[in-house]
This record gives C-alpha cells, structure tokens and sequence, in this order.
C-alpha cells in the first residue's frame, strides 16, 4: 500500500471550519480568490500522499448551502487559445468543464467574469455563448497605473468602471482555469464596488502552496518552486509577518509584492487593512493536517525529479527554452536530491541498456519495481503496464493472458488496413484485447481489476511516449516521466 502522510479527514474539518471564522470576521460576506486548481489538485495529491486530489471540492461541499462560485478568464488568454498543460485543453473550454463538474456536485455558480476585456473577437464569441447557455458573464477591463496607482484604481475610473457582478451568497468562491487569471483583481474590484452599495465586504486568499508553515527549503514548498517555474514563483520569507509578530511564515514573491498595494486599497475603501501580512490573507490549514513528514518529503523529491524530467522533454520538442532546465537543476540541488530519488529511472534505464531497446518501469504500491521491454507484439510501455496488472493478480509471469490469435488479428488491422508502419500494441490497445480476454479468461479479468492499484504510481519510460500512450497513463493516474528521446530518428512524430 501507498504510505499515507496526510490526514485528509482532519483537513476537511478544519479547513471549512477557518473559512467560516473568517467569513464572520467580515460582518458575513467574503471574497475568496482560490488559486491553483479546485477540484483535480494532482500536484497536492502527489506531494502530500493522502490528499485526494477532490479535496477541495469535497471542503467547499461542506459550506455548500453559503457558498457561490465566480469563474475568472482573462479575454486575451481566450484570444491567444491559451491550454492548460495538464489536460491539453483551452481555458475557455476548461471554463465549461468546470461549470460542469460544479454544478454536478450540486454547487451554484454564480457568473463568469471576462477580466481584460477589450471586445477581443474571440472573447465576444465565447460570451455570446456563454449567455446562449444561460451563463451570466461580466467585463472588467484594463485600468490604467494597475496595479500601482492605488488613486486611481480604487476610483469611478478603476474598479468603478467594471461591471459589477451580482452575487446571492455570503462565501463568494472567485476561480479560474489557471494563472494570471485576474482573481484578485476581481475580488478587491468587488470589495469596493460592494462598499460602494453598502455593503462591507471581505477579501481572503486561498492557496495550497507554498505552505506557509513549512520551512522555505521543506521539499513541497520547493516542489511547488518546480510547478510554477514558467511563472517565475519564488519562495520567500514574508518579511511583513516577520516584522508585525515576529514569527517566519513562507509565502511567494507575487502576493508579498503586491500586498502594500493591496494594503492602500484597503485603506483607500475602508479607511484601514484588516491584514499584516500576505501570510494574514491567507486561510490555508494543510500544514497542519500532515501527519508523517518523512513520507511527505520523499514524496516531494520525487516530483522535483518528476519537473526536471518534464522541462527535459518540454525542450526536447522545443516547447520551453532550455532555462527551465537549469531552474529545475537549481531546485534539485536546493533538495540535495537526485534522478536517484526516482527509483524507476533506473530500473528502466538498466533495462534498456540490457535489452537495447526502449524500456520502461513502475513501482507498485508495495515497493515492487516491475519493468517491461520492446517486443515484437508490444511496445515497452504496454508491456510494463501488462507486467504489473499480472503481478498485482499474482499471476506467473510466463503465463500468456493474451494468447497470439486475439493480438495479431489486431496488427494485422493496425498495419494493413490504418496505414501503421509499427505493429506493436499500444496501451490501450493491449487493454482492449486484455478486456476481450476477459470473457473467457478469470486471470485476465483478475488483470484489469487491478489497474486501479496503479493509481499514484511512479513510472519511467526511456523514450518519449505517443500522445497515446501518454493519455492513458494519466487515466490510470499513473505518474509517467520519460527521457527526452524519441524512439525513432524521424523528424514528424506522429500520436
């Protein structure tokens, strides 16, 4: 089994529970910008094991009947068709997805805002859409001297000129699809819109990283360093806290940059601010709720490792320039770890040198490192995956679950009909014909029962996976890094 190093429950319980003191800190109306992801936080779930990567949806269930969602995009990342590496989709079309997952967790979104705006032709068509779908959409735009000249954005020609978004609720939960969204800038926009009308409004801020009760060099908040390093994020003490209470608390560079403005904002709206400190803002309880720090650190190294990896193929396709390596050789060494923190690398590694062929490796729950190689009926992930699903059966590894008649029918449809030169079942092709085994077979049944023990697993390929391949790693939930190779000299690679 997974070594458990967070206490998931304890986290749900006291995590509602300090939204809720701070929602009355405000006289019963609060702003809250989340950022990171709300509902499949991998990344936490990965460096803190325990925490489901639902986590937060499940937290904001509990205040469900008091809270309201207000999804942020900004105008030009609708333009640019900007995607979120992880899912390989655009914001506007994660937008979508998430009203949808919401809204199946019975939770009541409230509105899309369009920050930014400036009647960008592709950002008028998603908002005509949006309001064709029943989908309330607000503008705010680009305000002059921001987010410096607290003067004049804090006037009728700031945040006075943006639309004011009609919420229902007193837990205003303020999200988007990624970074650079605009969050914060909608929340103080409608803390003094809300001001304006009456109505004293709260802001807080909700982030699951850095965690600012870990040390600056603990290996999550470096993770966390290794995530966001096309964003430029630093880890730093919050000098401010340390100077108001004398206590060292780890916050980032851009909340602790931006919050003497938000500091005069508050000033300007309400004649004093409520915080400190960045770390002040802050409501996040996940420091407290890791049980085993030992088991969090490893697990923490490893995604270090996993970064590195990533930014290493990510200049192999010439997707992000070749600093982003050295950042994340800095951040390993910050860690004073290795690629040999990630045991699968080399078992796949080893592997390969013995076969020459490309190879891979993943580690089951229980320790176990189970690698596959290339064959003539399989590629080396496609072995690795079937290698492990028959060693969590406890099923001999010379035992055939897929008998010679169900897979060559296969290559011969893949090769003579569908125009491929590589006859090799892929991934999911080696679950299809598994499943067919199936009917017949109670060892290949046993097989494909397994595979959700394979979810959190780290794997190791020694090549660049198809897209594929890839994509049904990540079903699986299956942590895949591989070497920046292609397994063939070819310039087009195809999925």
């Amino acid at each position: 089994m997974h070594q458990i190093g967070f206490d998931n429950d304890k986290y749900l319980r006291l995590q509602s529970q300090h939204i809720r003191e701070r929602i009355d800190r405000f006289g019963g109306k609060l702003y809250l910008e989340f950022g990171g992801k709300l509902y499949d936080d991998n990344h936490a779930s990965r460096v803190l094991p325990g925490f489901q990567p639902d986590s937060k949806m499940k937290m904001l269930l509990e205040l469900k009947d008091e809270a309201e969602i207000v999804i942020v995009i900004n105008a030009g990342d609708i333009e640019k068709n900007k995607k979120r590496g992880d899912l390989g989709i655009t914001y506007d079309a994660d937008v979508l997805r998430i009203i949808d997952i919401f809204q199946f967790f019975g939770l009541y979104v409230g509105s899309v805002v369009m920050t930014m705006y400036e009647s960008q032709p592709a950002a008028r068509a998603f908002r005509a859409k949006l309001e064709s779908l029943g989908i309330r959409v607000y503008r705010h735009y680009p305000i002059e001297g921001y987010p410096a000249n607290v003067e004049h954005i804090v006037s009728e020609d700031g945040y006075g000129k943006n639309d004011f978004i009609e919420t229902e609720r007193k837990l205003v939960v303020v999200t988007a699809p990624g970074p650079g969204s605009g969050k914060m800038a909608v929340c103080l926009s409608q803390v003094y819109n809300e001001n304006r009308r009456g109505v004293q409004a709260g802001y807080a801020k909700f982030e699951t990283f850095p965690i600012w009760n870990l040390p600056l060099s603990h290996p999550v908040n470096i993770a966390y360093e290794a995530a966001t390093s096309d964003l430029n994020d630093n880890n730093m003490i919050d000098h401010f806290h340390l100077e108001a209470y004398g206590e060292t608390t780890v916050n980032y560079n851009r909340d602790i940059e931006i919050y003497p403005v938000l500091a005069a904002t508050f000033e300007k709206i309400y004649g004093s601010c409520p915080y400190k400190s960045p770390t002040d803002m802050g409501v996040n309880m996940v420091g407290n709720c890791i049980i085993d720090d030992e088991v969090v650190r490893r697990a923490a190294n490893r995604e270090i490792v996993r970064r590195y990896y990533q930014s290493l193929v990510a200049v192999r396709k010439g997707e992000e320039p070749k600093e982003i390596v050295y950042k994340h050789e800095i951040q390993m060494k910050k860690a004073k770890i290795s690629i040999a923190d990630r045991p699968v690398v080399a078992a796949a590694i080893a592997k390969r040198d013995q076969t020459n062929e490309p190879a891979a490796a993943i580690e089951l729950p229980d320790g176990r490192i189970i690698t596959g190689k290339t064959s003539k009926l399989l590629g080396a992930t496609s072995a690795m995956l079937l290698n492990a699903v028959k060693a969590l059966a406890d099923i001999d590894d010379d035992q055939h679950l897929m008998p010679p008649e169900i897979i060559e029918p296969i290559q011969h449809l893949k090769v003579e009909h569908l125009g491929n030169h590589n006859p090799r079942l892929h991934t999911d092709e080696v679950l299809i014909a598994l499943s067919v085994c199936a009917v017949n077979s109670p060892d290949a049944e046993n097989a494909i029962d397994q595979l959700a023990n394979l979810r959190g697993c780290d794997a190791h390929s020694t090549v660049i996976l198809s897209h594929t391949d890839e994509n049904l790693l990540k079903k699986l939930g299956v942590n895949i890094t591989y070497e920046p190779y292609y397994q063939t000299k070819t310039l087009y690679h195809k999925n």
